[in-house]
This record gives structure tokens, C-alpha cells and sequence, in this order.
């Protein structure tokens, strides 16, 4: 397990937890009071940081519960019945009023007045089709499937930024309104197009979201301007021609010779036709053609990735391959067939977002513990979001200091918990700064009908 050698919780904010908080038990249940309350709305981002504190205080041992029951509950894409049925517990709880998606996974909650902006907070819910192989009291109990790339944690840290904000907005202390988006379904990918399709988007004005990254440390935030993860398709090329004997090449297509060479040159000529810093490129993961040594098949087959970090080259690229391959198969003989296959569009960071996020993460964390974020050849379907309303994706530090990365989508990959509590402050001081700075650029009622 990362950072310790024992399932002891990491940090400040979590030692005494010895358990996941049990299904039915609620947070405010675990933590009554009532946080004193400021007279008028906030106006700065850090006019609630001291109620903050005091939350955290009361609750960020019941979100390491949270945190663990949902990793030993793991469910995934468009099937997390239980995890969305916990949330709604959560929020119900809270006196807010979630509304569950139409296929029966996944959860939009606003928070707050309609009469000012509306910053959305996404956290996607689903877990991967790996085993759990660490040796904790919270291991995953579902054979084959585990929280191997740290949503239990993104949706611990928005469902605790969600209900520190509810109280406040209780108070009449939120100068806007806070809509939560639990996302079903990003490891598929897809679960985007669908909180979209049901609104989750509409009236929107700015969205944010943190994903864990195990390079960075617990009190360390990663943001980025422009594009921050590539969009990511999927190609198959089919090729057929006449076969024959290996003796006689000339009396067929030579087939395997026409797919290696469109396998080695279409790579190359993709990526001079766009601009170099657009990142866009084609890597083959299988081939396949024939059986035997000495016969030419009449059809092969390989299959790859498209990636890319330009949303304007993402969009050329399908058009732009059919013709290179066209042109490569036609110079031997051969018919070239291309299934091309949508995956999601690149995340670009908005970067008067990204200058917020920053802003917000130096007022809790320090100016020091805002670095910048690399790049990743790995797609989310965050940038579903990103491309109708303006917004940013961070990476939320989970790496004990000191201690060895483990990597996400392994069976080992585990998170010290100190980052959930942080991960809440870098939230709650970003949806004020928005609140209090955003300038309206709401997404317009229509767009429910788009990406459906």
C-alpha cells in the first residue's frame, strides 16, 4: 500500500479512523453541531475558511469512511447502483435534493440560489475491471474490480466540498449556486454525454475537477493551461487483396508487405500533416494477416490509437487517415478499408479557470504547493465538459512524502487518505473564488438536447 505499511490512514486529519463509516450512518449523524455563521454572503474566497477548518475537524474522519466503503464497494461504468445510491443517502441527508440520472447511475445536486453564477464540481464514480491487490482491511470485496484509479476519492472530495458548501448556503452565505456532478461511467468512457444530456451543463457557468495523481505529494495541486489529457480514438484497418503462393508475390497483392508498409507509413505521414505541437499520433497495439509461411493471405487486419492533444487536429484526423491510407495501400495493389472509432475529445483547460484553481490552491496549500501539471496522452471525458463551458481539470497530490509512486490502473495503486481533506479545501476555495470573480458565460438552455 502506498506511503505506509499497514491500512493506517496518512495525515493529520485521519489518524484515529480505524473503519469505513457503515452503509446507513450519515456525517451529520457522526458529527453533530452547528458551525458559526458569518452575518452576511461571502465576498472572497477566504471569508469561510475558519468554518472550513472546523468542518474538516468534525468531519474528514467520516470521508475516510466514505472513502474506504466506497473502495471496498467497487462498480463499474452505468452499474454503480450502490454508489449512487449512497450519495443520494448522503446529500438527502444534508437537506439537498439530488436527482439520479435516467439510466440509474450517477447524481446532479445544486447547492444554493439560481439568482447568481453556477460553478459545477465533477467527480466521476465508476472503478476499473482490475483485481485489488493490497493487502488492507478495505481491499475491494468484489472480485476482479477495484477503485484502481482513485474515484473513490474524487467523489469522497466533492461529496465533502458539496456538503461544507450546503451548509453555508443554509445560511444564505453562497453568492451563487454549486451543482455536484457524480458521473457514471468515465473508465467506459461516455458517462459525460449522458450527465449532459439530462442538464447537467445548463446554466452552467465554469466547471471543475481533480484527479488523483500519484507524482505529487498530499498538499500538492497540478494545473495546467490548454490542453491537460488527449483525446483518444480508436482505428482499424482492414486490407484485402488477391492471395497466393509466397513463390509467386507478383501474381497477388502481397499482402503482408502492403500492411507492414501501411503499418510503418501512416504513422509518419499523420503527423506531417498537422502542426507538430498538436501531439497527434497513431500507435499500432495489433496486426494480424495469414497463418502459414508460405501463403499470401487476402486480408489482414491492424488495429491502434489515435492521440491528440489539439482539439482542432482531433477533429482533421479521421478525413486526414482515410486519405493517407488511400493513397499508401493504393501504391500496392490493395483495398484499404478504415473503421474509425470516437473516443473522447482532449481536455483544454480554460486558463482564467486554471488562474483560479492556482489562486484558490495557494490560499490553502501555499504558493509553493501549486506546480504545474504535465500532460498526459491519456484521455478523460472531462473534455466533453470543457468543450461547451469554460472550466479546468487539476491533479489533486496522493503520494505519502517520501514515499514510492504507485501507479494508477494498478491492482496496488492506493492513495494516502490526507489528500481527501485537501482535496475538499482546494474545492471549496475554488467554487468561491469562481462564485465570487466568474464572469457569466452560462451555457444555454438548449444545450440538454446536445450529445445525446
Amino acid at each position: 500500500m502506498q506511503g505506509r505499511p499497514d491500512d493506517t490512514p496518512s495525515g493529520p486529519d485521519a489518524d484515529s479512523v480505524d473503519s469505513v463509516m457503515p452503509e446507513g450512518e450519515h456525517m451529520t449523524q457522526l458529527h453533530p453541531g452547528v458551525i458559526p455563521s458569518l452575518e452576511r454572503p461571502v465576498t472572497e474566497a477566504t471569508d469561510l475558511s475558519g468554518h472550513l477548518e472546523v468542518f474538516l475537524d468534525r468531519h474528514a474522519d467520516a470521508l475516510v469512511g466514505f472513502r474506504r466503503d466506497l473502495h471496498m464497494h467497487p462498480e463499474l461504468g452505468f452499474t454503480e447502483y450502490r454508489t449512487t445510491a449512497r450519495l443520494v443517502e448522503q446529500l438527502k441527508e444534508a437537506g439537498l435534493e439530488p436527482r439520479v440520472l435516467p439510466k440509474g447511475t450517477g447524481v446532479i445536486c445544486d447547492i444554493g440560489p439560481a439568482d447568481g453564477p453556477t460553478i459545477a464540481l465533477r467527480a466521476d464514480i465508476d472503478a476499473l475491471p482490475l483485481p485489488d491487490e493490497k493487502d488492507v482491511s478495505y481491499a475491494s470485496t468484489v472480485p476482479g474490480i477495484s477503485h484502481a484509479c482513485g474515484h473513490d476519492v474524487h467523489t469522497t472530495v466533492v461529496l465533502g466540498a458539496g456538503l461544507f458548501l450546503a451548509e453555508q448556503a443554509a445560511k444564505g452565505l453562497l453568492p451563487g449556486r454549486v451543482r455536484l456532478l457524480f458521473q457514471p461511467a468515465e473508465e467506459n468512457p461516455g458517462g459525460a454525454l449522458d450527465v449532459i444530456a439530462a442538464g447537467g451543463l445548463v446554466g452552467v457557468d465554469r466547471i471543475f475537477g481533480l484527479h488523483c495523481e500519484p507524482r505529487f505529494e498530499v498538499g500538492e495541486l497540478g494545473v495546467r493551461p490548454g490542453p491537460i489529457t488527449a483525446a483518444c480514438d480508436k482505428v482499424f484497418v482492414k486490407v484485402t487483396g488477391p492471395g497466393g503462393h509466397t513463390a509467386r508475390p507478383h501474381l497477388t497483392a502481397d499482402l503482408v508487405y502492403a500492411l507492414a508498409k501501411i503499418v510503418t507509413e501512416l504513422p509518419a505521414a499523420l503527423s506531417r500533416r498537422v502542426d507538430p505541437r498538436s501531439s497527434l499520433s497513431l500507435v499500432w497495439g495489433r496486426m494480424n494477416a495469414g497463418s502459414v509461411a508460405n501463403a499470401i493471405p487476402d486480408q489482414g487486419l491492424a488495429e491502434g490509437t489515435v492521440r491528440c492533444l489539439d482539439d482542432e487536429a482531433w477533429h482533421r484526423a479521421p478525413d486526414l487517415m482515410r486519405s493517407l491510407l488511400d493513397s499508401v495501400a493504393g501504391a500496392y495493389d490493395v483495398e484499404a478499408s478504415l473503421e474509425y472509432v470516437r473516443g473522447v475529445p482532449p481536455t483544454v483547460n480554460d486558463s482564467a479557470s486554471v488562474q483560479m484553481f492556482r489562486d484558490a490552491g495557494s490560499a490553502v496549500l501555499g504558493h509553493d504547493k501549486v506546480v504545474t501539471a504535465p500532460q498526459s496522452l491519456g484521455g478523460d471525458d472531462f473534455g466533453y465538459y470543457v468543450e461547451a463551458v469554460p472550466g479546468a481539470y487539476g491533479r489533486l497530490g496522493v503520494r505519502t512524502p517520501g514515499m514510492p509512486e504507485y501507479d494508477l490502473h494498478r491492482g496496488d495503486f492506493d492513495v494516502d487518505e490526507g489528500c481527501i481533506p485537501v482535496g475538499v479545501r482546494i474545492l471549496v476555495s475554488t467554487v468561491l473564488t469562481a462564485l465570487c470573480d466568474v464572469p457569466r458565460a452560462t451555457v444555454p438552455d438548449d444545450l440538454e438536447s446536445a450529445g445525446a
